[in-house]
């Protein structure tokens, strides 16, 4: 099955055209209203025609899947399978459940809350190339999952702060995170550090973060646990983005944050200024669409940070992380 015989380019409110390229690019069924539109025939499509869909999330960084029905979690898998692109295991602060095969759910924290603009596991050695989202309950109000092309934030921040882009990315990055031992979904970022290492040994917990390139302090009393990453640096060129320097960093979201910190590698404060324009250009940079049921996006970890807005419930959007 062609690719052309199946998918046509549709449009969705709020994508932008960047670069000559639809962003994010919606592909809907070619007869739309077909009985052969559905998730089994997605699923065909999707398998027969890898690499051209790989093509079109490397060059409009995100792809929009509407009109499929696709209707719930093990539809959603079997859409994951067919694309061919290995699983990936989620280590991070986020609170998520595991639903089925290759499926989680997405952030659980607190529906008001704003998670903000990042690239999925950006300060671990191994991160997903892709991050595949699926919604089975739109939300009634907000609830959009906004991202931005990472290249046109290094842009900005170039030309506003040239000597401050280059020092941080020469000198490198600091981070640190705490965490404590049991999940809190209260929070957004209130996964513990045994569901994030899969263990309750700290010895065990030690080498494993270790291995994704993180030292830890644990803190006193027993409970909690701080992780420091580091260096990093604030961009990064990934090979066939156009050699585009992608603003590879979390910077603006752990900057001066309660549980977090970013600094200069040698621990000196990244200026506030420059975080909070940052964080200004991040926002202006943003794409975001109303989620519909049965709406699939397709993110290009390496050219997208993407991030939640607040809702009201009820919102159920499910994710999958690919090599």
């Amino acid at each position: 099955m062609e690719a052309a015989d199946f998918f046509r380019v549709s449009e969705c409110k709020g994508q932008k055209t960047i670069d000559g390229e639809q962003v994010p690019l919606v592909l809907a069924p070619s007869d739309e209203g077909a009985k052969g539109n559905g998730c089994e025939a997605l699923v065909e499509a999707l398998r027969a025609n890898r690499e051209w869909v790989e093509g079109k999330v490397v060059a409009n960084s995100g792809v929009l899947l509407r009109g499929f029905d696709v209707r719930d979690a093990v539809e959603f898998n079997a859409v994951v399978e067919a694309l061919g692109w290995p699983d990936i295991r989620y280590v991070g602060p986020a609170p998520r459940t595991h639903v089925h095969g290759r499926v989680w759910t997405a952030n659980e924290g607190p529906l008001e809350e704003f998670i903000y603009y990042h690239h999925e596991m950006v300060l671990i050695k191994e991160f997903p190339g892709k991050v595949i989202l699926f919604c089975e309950v739109p939300p009634p109000s907000g609830g959009e999952t906004p991202f931005v092309p990472s290249f046109r934030v290094t842009e900005r921040a170039l030309e506003e702060f040239p000597e401050t882009v280059e020092e941080l990315d020469a000198r490198g990055l600091r981070y640190t995170f705490t965490a404590l031992s049991k999940n809190d979904t209260k929070s957004m970022r209130g996964r513990g550090w045994e569901d994030a290492f899969a263990t309750s040994d700290k010895a065990e917990a030690e080498r494993r973060a270790r291995a994704l390139g993180m030292d830890v302090e644990w803190l006193p009393g027993g409970g909690g646990v701080r992780t420091v990453l580091g260096p990093r640096k604030l961009t990064r060129v990934f090979p066939g983005r156009k050699g585009r320097r992608m603003w590879f960093n979390t910077v603006v979201g752990m900057h001066g944050k309660e549980l977090s910190s970013a600094t200069l590698a040698d621990g000196s404060e990244i200026p506030a200024d420059f975080v909070r324009r940052c964080g200004e250009i991040i926002e202006e940079e943003s794409i975001q669409f109303r989620w519909e049921k049965g709406d699939i996006l397709i993110l290009d970890n390496l050219a997208t940070l993407h991030g939640r807005r607040p809702s009201l419930p009820p919102r159920r959007v499910l994710v999958a992380t690919c090599k």
